[in-house]
């Protein structure tokens, strides 16, 4: 499967401008590993981006290896000391057999091939492993800005690629062929001002593509219709996002 590069472009804003997952999440995979696998543990982060992932599982696992299709992407990632970032698609990871004790996937699934990943995840991952993969959706800051976002969101939605529509429908109808493991709910959290949600629209590919077919960009039209809501634009408000988890037992 040739691989879509919608983020290289992007790739400096994807890495400032996107939300931090919690700990609390990475904390959770590393219990249920300490109680179910023998350690240590080799974590998979796959199609990592610019690592914000990665680096936070570096603070539960031994050991990292952060792979991402784009060359871009690995250029701009968050260096830590037990993650070693690494150039491969998902479907073919260049990991040892049964080497890794987790694979996680945040923001990406949509975009693999899921018969040859999900080969590759059999393949690398041990028996009694997790397949851990992620998405999330709209934010929630105040109604009324809110209420302005989902309208910016639906005016590009048109320039998204095909996929987003699994985003959209919160990974609940993507094919996940693993014994699901029931989760806490996990929130991700910020406190961002209106340069940064403008910040964080810059890293949308669907932004891009509307920019490249318009000659313009549409985040004049968003910055707008924001002050016409936020009292003050330049004062953090606290921003939430509910992550929309799916966990597999590989067996």
């Amino acid at each position: 499967m040739p691989f879509n590069d919608h983020f290289s472009l992007l790739s400096s804003d994807y890495a400032r401008h996107r939300p931090r997952y919690p700990d609390a999440l990475f904390q959770f995979l590393a219990e249920y590993l300490d109680k179910n696998l023998a350690k240590p543990h080799l974590a998979w982060d796959c199609a990592t981006g610019s690592g914000q992932a990665a680096t936070a599982l570096a603070k539960h696992f031994p050991r990292i290896i952060a792979t991402d299709a784009s060359r871009e992407q690995i250029a701009q990632a968050e260096p830590a000391a037990n993650v070693e970032y690494c150039v491969a698609t998902a479907e073919s990871s260049g990991l040892e057999t049964a080497s890794v004790g987790l694979c996680t996937v945040a923001q990406a699934l949509h975009w693999f091939d899921w018969q040859q990943f999900y080969a590759e995840v059999r393949r690398v991952v041990q028996t009694g492993g997790l397949l851990a993969v992620w998405t999330y959706t709209h934010s929630t800051i105040t109604p009324e800005i809110d209420a302005t976002m989902q309208d910016f969101y639906q005016f590009v939605r048109p320039y998204f690629p095909p996929e987003r529509r699994w985003v959209d429908e919160k990974y609940a109808t993507i094919d996940f062929p693993f014994a699901e493991i029931s989760t806490p709910d996990f929130f991700m959290e910020a406190a961002w001002n209106l340069e940064d949600v403008l910040g964080y629209y810059r890293s949308w590919s669907g932004v891009a593509r509307y920019q490249t077919e318009h000659g313009e960009s549409p985040l004049s039209r968003a910055e707008a219709a924001l002050r016409g809501v936020w009292q003050q634009p330049d004062t953090p408000l606290p921003v939430r996002w509910k992550l929309h988890l799916r966990l597999g037992l590989v067996e």
